[in-house]
């Protein structure tokens, strides 16, 4: 059995997690003596079963063979370079904060030296080394520790960098290579409480290191929830999703980041900045308090927020449907989209998406199932004459009150039924749900094998998502014979969040690089000329995932010069020294 994993690091903060790969380190991906691939671990439902058509699938799609025996082999001595020490600065903390509050170790610098972008950061650390590592990591315990840390980065003239959870995808944990100045991260996981609860006016008080899984379980040992589920829900912070101006599965019932949270209080150089009071809103002038939704570490630390909760769902139920193809599937989604009764989280996966997920089927009583055999067994082909190469799939999540739920249950199977959708049943709807959690290691797995690859995603108006896919699949076949490369490309992609004018789009794709010098950065270079096509064909820069470096040239395409001039303004205005010098976003 090859397991492509080292073993974890140990460091000051969560013991619980890999040390550089995505999620925790009982999870991960094994291949067996038979080919087939199996998943460690209990935490997910794809966990201690035999998948045997994964690899044959992965084969099929990239047109290549893959030799399972001989992965890639992680770098052991990874390079870490030397501290850069402010030896004032390293003075006051050493007065101001007991030991186990800062790190000088090379493991703890080394995990707070990048983000959880795959090509040019994972890709790196994993098999390669990384071009610059702070100099010391700062593990925050309160907003008192915060303001002092601030006061003392400014006094020294030290570079500050804020860390959540480390999942941003965006290289916006990169680390700019024209700073001289010592840099300290600074790791506010360890604020993580709930301050309070109202459970008169539906309200909390959290902290801002405190991840969505760790959030989500709290409040509901209290009987509420916050219902925001991002894909990186288990890892990624409060703080985070709103430096990310960030979304989530259940949007459609609980809104996006900023929707949520009602007030921020955020620790800069210049200040405390903050509404004083938390308020379902205010006409106050311009909203300051919207300064932190995108802020990408720019401005300061964001230490707490006043979020919105809401009881815990009398019913939850799940429901999937299949679709003859994408069109059909988009139909049903519109329709949906515009009904009035849109369900918590309704997405839809392309046919290539579709059979991925497939793939990755359990073995069944000691028998492969394909995807082709089960599709037979509904009747698909002979009855419905659906086309495996083009149908898809879109899966729902329905909660609140019982009556609420079956009013969209009864539009939904209405609506799909009037589309040729043919209801595949609530387990399948919750697999495709619950798969979102899991499928995220399999990128660390694939890369073992050569095979990397990058997810982005953007904002399009309904009338252009057909345009969009088209345009980006053409450009990848473009880039890929262009760099030569081995096999096939792979592209997939999948709405996942439906509005009143639009949708995001979610885009997968991979090549296979084995032989291919640098892959990392001809990976890199894909993915930037796939975001311009989708620039030149009406879709956003981003949807949730942010701007952080790998999108920040395409700024002066989405932003008029003015608005550039304003947001560095206030920059200036809080941060005149550059101490939160991160650099995303174009500042």
């Amino acid at each position: 059995m090859a397991d492509h994993h080292q073993s974890p690091l140990e460091y000051k903060g969560d013991s619980q997690l890999w040390g550089h790969q995505w999620g925790f380190k009982d999870t991960t991906l094994v291949v067996n003596d038979d080919r087939s691939v199996m998943m460690t671990g209990e935490r997910y439902g794809l966990t201690g079963v035999k998948m045997p058509g994964f690899i044959p699938f992965l084969e099929a799609e990239l047109g290549i063979t893959i030799d399972e025996k001989t992965p890639l082999t992680e770098v052991s001595e990874k390079v870490v370079g030397t501290v850069h020490r402010n030896k004032a600065f390293c003075a006051a903390i050493e007065a101001s904060f007991p030991s186990s509050q800062y790190a000088f170790e090379d493991h703890d610098r080394l995990l707070h030296s990048h983000g959880q972008t795959t090509t040019t950061e994972v890709y790196k650390v994993l098999y390669g080394q990384l071009t610059r590592t702070v100099d010391m990591v700062f593990y925050c315990e309160s907003e008192k520790d915060a303001q002092t840390l601030v006061q003392l980065a400014v006094e020294h003239d030290v570079c500050l960098v804020p860390f959540g959870g480390g999942t941003n995808v965006t290289c916006a944990l990169q680390l700019p290579p024209s700073e001289t100045r010592m840099i300290v991260s600074v790791d506010m996981k360890r604020m993580s409480r709930i301050e309070w609860i109202d459970s008169v006016n539906l309200k909390a008080c959290v902290q801002a290191g405190i991840t969505g899984k760790d959030l989500e379980n709290q409040l509901r040992a209290s009987g509420f929830i916050c219902g925001h589920a991002p894909d990186s829900l288990e890892l990624s912070t409060l703080g985070g999703w709103i430096a990310t101006n960030a979304s989530g599965m259940k949007k459609n019932r609980y809104g996006n980041i900023e929707q949520i949270v009602e007030k921020v209080t955020l620790v800069t150089p210049a200040g405390v900045v903050e509404q004083m009071e938390s308020v379902s809103r205010a006409s106050m002038g311009i909203p300051v308090q919207q300064l932190p939704f995108g802020s990408e570490g720019n401005l300061g630390l964001i230490t707490k927020a006043v979020i919105k909760i809401h009881p815990l769902p009398e019913v939850t139920k799940y429901a999937s449907f299949m679709f003859p193809n994408f069109t059909l599937g988009v139909e049903f989604m519109k329709r949906i989209a515009h009904s009035g009764l849109v369900p918590a989280s309704l997405r839809l996966m392309d046919n290539k998406q579709f059979r991925l997920g497939f793939s990755l089927k359990p073995q069944n009583s000691g028998v492969v199932e394909t995807w082709m055999t089960w599709l037979k067994q509904l009747y698909l082909f002979k009855v419905l004459k659906f086309n495996p190469t083009q149908m898809v799939v879109a899966t729902v999540v329905m909660e609140g009150s019982a009556q609420e739920v079956d009013h969209q249950e009864r539009n939904i199977y209405a609506t799909a039924k009037q589309l040729k959708g043919l209801a595949t049943g609530s387990k399948y709807g919750e697999q495709g749900y619950m798969f979102t959690f899991a499928i995220a290691y399999v990128r660390d797995f694939l890369s073992s094998y050569h095979i990397i690859g990058e997810t982005f995603e953007t904002t399009v108006a309904w009338d252009k998502i057909q345009l969009i896919c088209d345009r980006v699949q053409t450009k990848l076949d473009e880039q890929h014979q262009a760099f030569n490369l081995p096999g096939k490309p792979y592209l997939a992609h999948r709405v996942t969040q439906v509005y009143h004018t639009g949708v995001c789009l979610y885009f997968i794709f991979g090549i296979y690089t084995k032989g291919v010098e640098h892959p990392e950065d001809v990976c890199w270079q894909i993915e930037h000329s796939l975001r311009q096509v989708i620039l030149d064909n009406g879709g956003s820069i981003s949807h949730h995932h942010g701007i952080g470096k790998i999108r920040r040239d395409f700024m002066k395409d989405v932003l008029s010069p003015a608005g550039m001039k304003l947001m560095r303004g206030v920059k200036e205005a809080t941060d005149p020294q550059n101490i939160f010098g991160i650099r995303n976003g174009g500042l």
